[in-house]
Order: structure tokens, then sequence, then C-alpha cells
């Protein structure tokens, strides 16, 4: 069949707007989609939730640093471990497994001072009179080691602190009273928050009449606060207490919180 210029023209032309119908169909329906779901994003609505437990803490951890200086590197680092290995021993006698004490830093530094060059005189003048020349000069050698002790029983934290006081250690901080185990409270403080965060969700969803759906989000922070002693309190207790210091645990509080996002139906 032999088709006129002016036939195949119309149906280039009809073929042209049905497909820009098809398209305008296409882009209405993609939009409208994307608009839905934007509504349904809308519709949501969050609830927080606060749970806490408490526990006596079971674990002390205590922080010391053996701090010598000496003319060379090797003499530096015999003084250093003299007082380690006094400290070590001290510990293990008092229980202290020796998994539970853990070197946590091991450095050494020269010493510098400057030295001036009295042999080289810079003539003043009547208005500039410079400083002698000089040069800094290695005088010695400083070596220090950080130690960390887990105590496990922390009846005896006291009477550990003032034994490490006695033994040469340059700096002792500490006890900071923690929980060995947090995992298990954690859990508990998790799930008392979520139980209020559902709790507030009923009240409210009731107040307002509106329906509760899945949930879309979840979010959870935790607090857990530790009490600590300072290091100048525990150095009163060695010089001024002959007895062992008495240091109270108190208790720890684990807190979480946490967010709760329903959709609304």
């Amino acid at each position: 069949m032999n088709m006129t210029p002016e036939l195949k023209a119309k149906m280039y032309s009809g073929l042209r707007i049905a497909l820009i119908v098809f398209f305008v169909v296409v882009a209405v329906v993609f939009l409208t989609g994307f608009k839905q779901d934007d509504n349904k994003q809308e519709n949501t609505i969050s609830f927080s939730g606060h749970g806490e437990v408490t526990a006596v803490p079971d674990i002390a951890n205590v922080y010391f640093t053996i701090n010598k200086e000496a003319k060379t590197v090797k003499e530096a680092q015999a003084l250093v471990a003299t007082v380690e290995k006094s400290s070590l021993d001290f510990l293990k006698a008092n229980g202290v497994a020796e998994k539970d004490i853990k070197t946590a830093n091991a450095s050494f530094n020269p010493k510098y001072e400057y030295k001036y060059d009295t042999k080289v005189i810079v003539p003043c003048t009547q208005y500039n009179c410079p400083p002698p020349s000089g040069k800094n000069v290695i005088t010695g050698y400083e070596a220090t080691e950080s130690i960390t002790v887990k105590v496990r029983n922390t009846d005896d934290v006291g009477k550990i602190m003032q034994g490490l006081g006695t033994l040469g250690v340059s700096d002792l901080s500490g006890p900071n009273f923690a929980i060995d185990n947090e995992d298990g409270l954690k859990a508990s403080a998790r799930k008392n928050a979520i139980d209020d965060a559902k709790a507030k969700a009923e009240v409210l969803a009731k107040d307002l009449g509106i329906h509760l759906g899945k949930i879309t989000s979840f979010s959870e922070s935790g607090n857990y606060p530790v009490p600590m002693y300072s290091a100048k309190m525990m150095d009163n207790a060695v010089s001024n207490v002959a007895a062992p210091a008495q240091i109270p645990k108190g208790e720890n509080t684990i807190s979480s919180d946490v967010t709760i996002t329903y959709e609304i139906r």
C-alpha cells in the first residue's frame, strides 16, 4: 500500500502525540507515588524513654607512674625497674593477679639545659648588649613507666594505694570504681527505657485518638558515670593516716535513653 506524503505526515503526528501523552501519564504516576511516600513518611510520631539501674562497683582501677632521672638511659631505666619490681611484688602479695597489672606506657627522654659559652664575649654598645651565646646540651635522661592495676577486692583498695604511695612511685591516682561486666546491667537499663517510651506512647495515643502502627526507627544513648577519687586525696591519706584508708564505693548508675518512632495509622 502506497501512502501519500499527507498520510505519512498525519501518522507521524499522531505517533508524536501518543508518545507525549504516554510520557505525561508516566510522569504523573511517578510524582504522585513520591508524594504518597512523602506523606507516609510524615505520618509518624516519636516517644522518648529513660531507664536506669544501680549497682555496687565490684572492681577498682588504680593508676601510677614511675619517673626517674639519671645521667644515662640505662641508669634511669634501672631505677625505674627497681621501683617497678617493689610495686609488683607488693601488689601480688596483696592478692592482685598478674593478669590485672598492665603497663600502659614506657618511655625515656633526654633532659636539656642551656649552657652559656663563657669563652665568647660579645661586646656591648651604648644601646645594645646582646646575651652571651650558648646552646642546649643533654644533662641526663628521664625514664617513665605508667601502670594500670585492676583491684578485684575493692575492700583492699585503700590499703593497696597506701602501700604503693610508700614505694617511690611518682604519680598515684584513683581509685576508679567500676563494674567488671556491665552488659547485663546495660540490657536492663535499656529495657526499662523501652518500657518507659512504650508506656508514654500508649497514653498519648489514647489522648490524641490515634492508632500506632509499626516502629519505623529506634535510637539509644547511654550514660555511665563512675565516681573518681583524686591522687591528692590518696597522698593525704598516705601521709596522715596510719591505718589503711577506707574508701567508700557508693553505687554506680547505668542509664539508657531511647527514642522510638511509630507509624500513625
